[in-house]
């Protein structure tokens, strides 16, 4: 397929979308309004406030029934709406129907369209939960538990030397191959706020000039804002006291949503 014939497809496809992302301003909500961006789809947004429990609500639960955020709806290629949950489901979802011209994927079922995919998992099941109990422990619990924050902290800190190596090794300067896709974008809403995480990016170099590399792209300034203003350059200028005082602000939010989870 020509280059032409793929605009066209695009173009056609996107006309064909009805996509509607639901989200928050977090690692797994920026994902997808940065991969939006990136591929240049349009679609309409509803912050969904978890500080409230929007996302417990029965129309929210009839989208995704984990009540977590992100979700996407749109309309499937039979016309019929289609429900999207998990952030890695989604951007497979996005790329795999969308990115016929291949900005930020590979062909499927080449060798790189599976290395992606070796990245995306990685991301979902390690780098985001162990860096997600770092916060919970290091932020949010109600008492400081230091087992836990070093439990959490080291295997983060593992992870990330994880992604150093492979960066190191590219010559693109990202993660898989010649171009950023969306195993990168699935990594940076994480990365980029390792600071509020604990963890000190100074040992981590390579992996601070690619933090840095995505910010100059323009989809990923743009989408980092949806819904709501990106915190990497305030957090990036807090002390830990700093830190420790604005998590105390919604500490007892989170304490609730444990409490009511657990019923």
């Amino acid at each position: 397929m020509t280059t032409r014939l793929r605009q066209i497809a695009t173009q056609l496809k996107s006309k064909m979308s009805d996509i509607h992302l639901y989200t928050g301003a977090t690692p797994n909500g920026i994902k997808i309004s940065i991969l939006l961006e990136e591929l240049g789809l349009p679609y309409k947004t509803t912050a969904i406030d978890i500080s409230k429990n929007t996302q417990k609500e029965p129309w929210f639960l009839a989208i995704n029934p984990n009540g977590r955020i992100p979700a996407l709806t749109d309309t499937f290629t039979d016309g019929k709406p289609i429900n999207l949950f998990e952030s890695g489901s989604i951007m497979q979802y996005l790329t795999d129907r969308y990115d016929t011209e291949h900005k930020v994927s590979y062909p499927k079922g080449s060798r790189e369209y599976y290395e992606v995919n070796n990245w995306l998992m990685w991301q979902m099941s390690g780098l985001g939960p162990m860096q997600g109990q770092l916060n919970h422990f290091n932020r949010y619990a109600p008492e400081k538990i230091q087992y836990g924050i070093d439990r959490y902290k080291n295997e983060t800190r593992r992870l990330y030397r994880t992604m150093e190596t492979q960066l190191k090794s590219s010559k693109s300067g990202y993660l898989v191959g010649d171009r950023c896709t969306s195993a990168d974008i699935a990594s940076w809403g994480w990365v980029s706020v390792a600071n509020w995480s604990g963890v000190d990016m100074s040992e981590f170099p390579v992996l601070e000039e690619w933090v840095q590399r995505m910010l100059k792209r323009p989809g990923v300034e743009k989408g980092r804002h949806v819904p709501s203003k990106h915190n990497y350059e305030q957090i990036r200028s807090l002390t830990e006291e700093q830190m420790d005082a604005a998590a105390a602000q919604t500490r007892g939010w989170v304490q609730a949503g444990m409490k009511e989870d657990a019923k």
